[in-house]
């Protein structure tokens, strides 16, 4: 078994209800391994530090754990997955400067953004196994694998919005 990081922000659907309500529950259900953060009316969320075998059971085990609870909490974001240049640095221990230096002289082979704007975002997964196959930082095998993990969720989460008769169109002008 290995220990995974990792947040889960979740909407509630009724925002009348006070949160803290859920909390000794979700404890019973078995997230006592979670920081459960409600400041936010209407949301509620999870930093998890869970033993699993692999991320993706960590992440399953405890949405399962707290959609047994909340049955209608709707997942916004898990993360670690989308960074900017800021998250990117503070989790590699680089200095920002150094980052943008970095992506800026290898701008034809660091990962595409997902958003490029004025701030940049990245899918912390594609950014750390750019660093990883450059040898270019010792990469956590646990940070990897949560990256990826949350990644695939969120997209999964995103396709759920998928038009089914655009879908197969748009995926075979991206392919």
């Amino acid at each position: 078994m290995r220990e995974f990081e990792f947040t889960l922000k979740f909407a509630l659907t009724d925002t009348s209800k006070d949160a803290s309500c859920y909390v000794e529950l979700l404890g019973e259900a078995g997230c006592n391994d979670a920081l459960v953060g409600i400041g936010q009316k209407g949301r509620i969320a999870f930093a998890f530090c869970r033993e699993a075998e692999s991320a993706y059971q960590a992440v399953l085990s405890a949405i399962k754990n707290i959609k047994s609870v909340i049955p209608d909490a709707e997942l916004i974001e898990a993360t670690p997955d989308m960074v900017g240049i800021s998250d990117i640095a503070d989790l590699l221990g680089l200095t920002r400067q150094n980052l943008r230096e970095l992506v800026l002289n290898h701008s034809t082979t660091f990962p595409t953004a997902i958003h490029d704007g004025n701030s940049a975002i990245w899918h912390l997964a594609n950014v750390l196994t750019w660093f990883k196959q450059g040898k270019r930082k010792i990469i956590e095998p646990s940070l990897m694998e949560i990256a990826n993990a949350n990644m695939q969720l969120n997209i999964a989460k995103e396709t759920k919005n998928l038009d089914p008769l655009v879908q197969s169109e748009f995926f075979s002008v991206l392919t």
